[in-house]
């Protein structure tokens, strides 16, 4: 787990948030982010210390483009994006998670703007730079991309055409199957992959895809992300060694997970609440699987193998299990 990086970024503030006069109660200086209890807090003596601090990798204020140590979406994909395709190139598999609560900005972190693209174009838009830059001729590159959706503990494909998101003939939405092969591992049937040339064709896909994602408006979040979306690349590298021919196969998993809620918060009913409770119940899986890899990592040699990994438990964490353990960086 010694390659598991923790970054934490502060959003700036919703307009709903400017009008009701609320307070920025934190503020961040290199890795360290101090929370501070906000005077409601003082009067009911909700907490026992008027600050908390911790300590991650990275420390992002994006709450303020004025501020001298605003952390724009370069930095970021500088910082933790860049690393992504190293490991790639040097034909490990590597994930990068967006988690937060409901409306704190993930997706704009991992997908951004036209004007100010996130974590995942300029990563696609960097592995082909990369391929241009270290292929040299001696390299053959083959990309191929998928992007799912895991809606209510369901896959969806998210770049299939639009019926796969309207109701079939039995009235029930098109869902995939998750498999795991014996040598491969987990994988969905019949999920489509795009082989792409080029930083277009993929920008072209996400797009389609996006357009295709489920989202509804909550009490905190007009445009709340209601799935899980995993955008994976599949990079190919063949090449001789000594003559001998030789491949590597490097999978990176860029997922913008849903946001973790409250139900009395987002004034969730019906089927949202239900969308809700999956949302929770698959981010709790995740933190378990993350918590015991964590946990084998600094346990004896001889109890690792002895050490439960609970990846079944969702089907995110069973879908992107290359990339949690085994061949991961």
């Amino acid at each position: 787990m010694a390659n598991v990086k923790v970054a934490v970024r502060a959003r700036p503030l919703l307009a709903r948030e400017v009008d009701a006069n609320s307070p920025v109660v934190m503020e961040m200086r290199g890795q360290s982010t101090t929370l501070f209890k906000s005077k409601a807090g003082i009067t009911v003596g909700e907490l026992r210390d008027a600050s908390k601090v911790f300590v991650y990798d990275h420390s992002y204020w994006s709450v303020n483009k004025s501020d001298h140590h605003f952390a724009s979406q370069e930095q970021i994909f500088s910082d933790l994006g860049q690393q992504v395709l190293n490991s790639a190139f040097e034909g490990y598999n590597a994930c990068i998670f967006a988690y937060g609560q409901t409306g704190s900005g993930k997706t704009y972190t991992m997908m951004g703007s036209e004007a100010s693209p996130g974590l995942i174009p300029r990563i696609c838009e960097g592995l082909f730079a990369g391929m241009k830059h270290k292929g040299g001729g001696q390299v053959s590159y083959k990309v191929e991309v998928s992007y799912m959706e895991i809606y209510n503990e369901k896959v969806r494909d998210l770049l299939r055409t639009p019926v796969i998101n309207k109701l079939n003939s039995q009235g029930t939405p098109h869902n995939l199957r998750v498999r795991e092969h014996p040598r491969d591992g987990p994988y969905v049937e019949n999920l489509s992959k795009h082989q792409v040339s080029d930083y277009r064709a993929i920008e072209e896909l996400i797009s389609i895809g996006t357009n295709h994602r489920v989202t509804a408006a909550t009490k905190m979040n007009d445009v709340s992300s209601r799935s899980h979306a995993i955008f994976t690349i599949t990079f190919n590298q063949a090449k001789y060694i000594m003559g001998i021919p030789s491949e590597t196969v490097s999978k990176i998993h860029l997922v913008d997970l849903a946001g973790s809620e409250r139900a009395s918060q987002t004034g969730s009913e019906g089927l949202r609440l239900k969308e809700g409770g999956s949302i929770n119940k698959s981010l709790v899986c995740l933190g378990n699987v993350i918590s015991a890899l964590a946990d084998m990592s600094v346990s004896h040699p001889t109890k690792r193998k002895m050490r439960y990994i609970p990846y079944r438990d969702s089907v995110l964490t069973w879908l992107i299990k290359d990339s949690l353990g085994g061949n991961s960086k």
